[in-house]
């Protein structure tokens, strides 16, 4: 049973089967365990949890089992994934944090993030298998707890670090934000509801336990609310975040989504100039246009594979200043090089009020060079044979052709397209990311591509 609640990267599972308070205690046990070998002893865990209705139950169940593995644990409350983040290194001798969430997923959904020291990620390699392991091994019920509990309140202290990336707005901005029910009903009002000429327009700020839609900005049908508001209301921007707010997508002030490679390189200015020169976190599938204005602008562009625990280890190894996923995922050195959904729109609004002679969408209008087609699915239960066969095929045209994450074919310069084709973890899927330089191009190699690929499928 605890096998099927541990994913690549986190603890995540429907309540209360398969994942239940029962797990819930192995799961902080085998946490503490991870901790104290790699502290040398036991020493201080940070927990927080989301909206949830099982958060509650399933964080007592944690901490029962941290605080019986030996380990001290400071309950911070119910707060957004970031905030973890952000506290851990904040926090004199912490050495880890779990947050209790699920992040997009639906409601009857919960699980746990793990952090270790200065907030980096434990996924599969690097410790989530230890934890797995030792949980499997419990029999009985849970020990008697060893360690102390307390509660601390940061809130005061994360504000003022969100604070430090929002440059004092000097004209009047209009911000329409969708909460989706989620962590950013806490977030956005403690963050930011007092900044000086900002107004914000909130929609979905409740919690509840009728989500009036899933907190999944993905989807373009969760992104509906956001594009209507800021139309209707002529706010500057939109902002729509994910269930547990570590992710944030923006929309123009005409409605339209704006694509996170392109606010990735519209956003790499604005952070250089902090740090001239520095490296910038991309993951593979965002436009050519990423890599070409890091250039232009004299930093370095750093190719990631997919995945927050990936993008986190690159920029910390680069010690980059920013980087940016597709996923909605932005990274900030100067928040342990971890994603803040709360951040990515302090940056936006800051780059906004820097430019008061043109609208987002002016901003973003040059990066948005080159046609994409987004990430398209396909069924194939040959995928090792599948991505073999397209390199086969399209390696002799390829300037380069990478296997960092998929098989990726660049024949940009020959043919003007690229294309990224990836296989998913946990499903008989193949996903498909292209872009060229016209769209007669891209349609002409999607057609020649798509049917190599399988059957066509839905997904995220």
């Amino acid at each position: 049973m605890i096998s099927k609640v541990f994913k690549a990267y986190d603890v995540r599972a429907t309540y209360p089967q398969p994942l239940n308070e029962e797990i819930g205690w192995k799961v902080g046990y085998g946490a503490g365990e991870f901790f104290k070998k790699h502290n040398g002893g036991p020493g201080l865990v940070l927990v927080t949890r989301d909206h949830r209705p099982a958060a509650p139950a399933m964080a007592d169940a944690l901490i029962r089992g941290l605080r019986a593995a030996g380990m001290d644990v400071a309950d911070l409350g119910m707060a957004d994934t970031s905030f973890l983040y952000f506290a851990i290194p904040h926090v004199d001798g912490a050495v880890g944090g779990v947050q209790t969430t699920a992040s997009h997923n639906p409601i009857e959904y919960i699980g746990y993030k793990i952090s270790g020291p200065g907030a980096r990620p434990v996924g599969g390699e690097t410790g989530l298998k230890e934890i797995q392991a030792v949980a499997e091994s419990l029999t009985g019920g849970c020990p008697e707890p060893v360690g102390r509990l307390t509660e601390m309140d940061l809130w005061d202290d994360y504000k003022k670090h969100i604070r430090t990336f929002l440059t004092p707005l000097k004209r009047p901005t209009k911000v329409y934000i969708d909460a989706c029910n989620g962590m950013a009903t806490k977030l956005v009002p403690a963050a930011f509801g007092d900044a000086p000429n900002l107004e914000i327009i909130q929609e979905n700020f409740l919690f509840t336990d009728e989500w009036v839609h899933q907190p999944n900005p993905l989807v373009a049908e969760n992104m509906v609310p956001t594009q209507e508001g800021v139309k209707k209301t002529g706010a500057h921007l939109g902002a729509c975040f994910d269930g547990d707010a570590d992710r944030c997508m923006l929309v123009d002030e005409t409605g339209r989504i704006i694509g996170c490679d392109h606010l990735t390189a519209l956003l790499s200015d604005h952070f250089f100039q902090e740090q001239p020169g520095s490296s910038i976190v991309y993951d593979l599938r965002s436009s050519k246009v990423v890599e070409e204005t890091v250039v232009a602008l004299g930093g370095k562009p750093a190719m990631s594979k997919v995945g927050h625990v990936n993008m986190k280890a690159l920029l910390r190894e680069t010690d980059g200043i920013f980087g940016g996923e597709l996923s909605g995922h932005f990274y900030f050195k100067h928040n342990s090089f971890a994603d803040s959904g709360a951040i990515l729109l302090a940056a936006a609004l800051s780059v906004i009020d820097a430019n008061p002679d043109k609208t987002l969408s002016e901003l973003v209008a040059p990066y948005r060079k080159y046609p994409q087609s987004g990430e398209i699915n396909f069924r194939n239960d040959d995928k090792q044979g599948t991505m073999a066969a397209l390199k086969d095929k399209y390696a002799g045209d390829a300037s380069n052709v990478l296997e960092l994450d998929g098989v990726s074919i660049d024949c940009f310069d020959s043919r003007g397209w690229w294309c990224n084709v990836r296989a998913s973890n946990t499903e008989p899927l193949l996903r498909l990311n292209m872009e060229a330089k016209d769209e007669a191009t891209l349609k002409k190699m999607l057609g020649e591509i798509k049917p190599m690929l399988g059957e066509e499928a839905a997904g995220h």
